[in-house]
């Protein structure tokens, strides 16, 4: 009785081990940055971007050279102007500071905006091949390994060549 219930015990132990050992989730990490960084279309993307913020920047530039350049006149012509005229004419500079601060704002707005339309599908690509990369390799969990995402350690599987291979990089 005494060695049936050894073994027992010893069964028990030897079962719970193996489910326990089966029971274990798998765990990759990827850098997400560095993958969507060396995509195509994530350069071709942050060109668009450039080229919008370079024309938003021009704009600015001559909004606000115009209004330097307005400005300086009035100041040169104040003294033969009425106190009226020069009121109105204060009036029309900061009217014109208001425009390029709401130009301003705007275009930081669209910028924003631009770079989500464009990034969105990008992105969506990347955690679709991850996803099917994992899921073909068995793995449960995948973790960011981008430097300040949080991940300390990542000694586990490295699924980057495996999803560039499935991104046909």
């Amino acid at each position: 009785m005494k060695q049936f219930r050894t073994l027992f015990i010893a069964l028990a132990l030897m079962i719970g081990a193996t489910a326990f050992t089966n029971a274990q989730s798998k765990v990759a990490h990827i850098a997400t940055q560095e993958l969507v960084q060396s995509l195509p279309e994530y350069k071709g993307a942050m060109d668009q971007l450039q080229k919008l913020e370079k024309t938003y920047d021009a704009e600015i530039k001559d909004m606000l050279s115009e209004a330097q350049n307005t400005m300086q006149r009035y100041e040169a012509e104040a003294n033969t102007k009425s106190e009226e005229e020069n009121q109105k004419r204060a009036m029309e500079l900061q009217a014109a500071q208001r425009r390029i601060q709401e130009h301003s704002a705007k275009a930081r707005q669209d910028l924003q905006k631009k770079e989500n339309d464009l990034l969105r599908p990008i992105l969506e690509k990347v955690r679709t091949a991850i996803q099917k990369v994992a899921r073909d390799k068995g793995y449960d969990y995948v973790l960011d390994s981008t430097t300040g995402t949080g991940v300390l350690l990542a000694d586990g599987y490295d699924l980057m060549p495996d999803v560039k291979k499935e991104l046909g990089l």
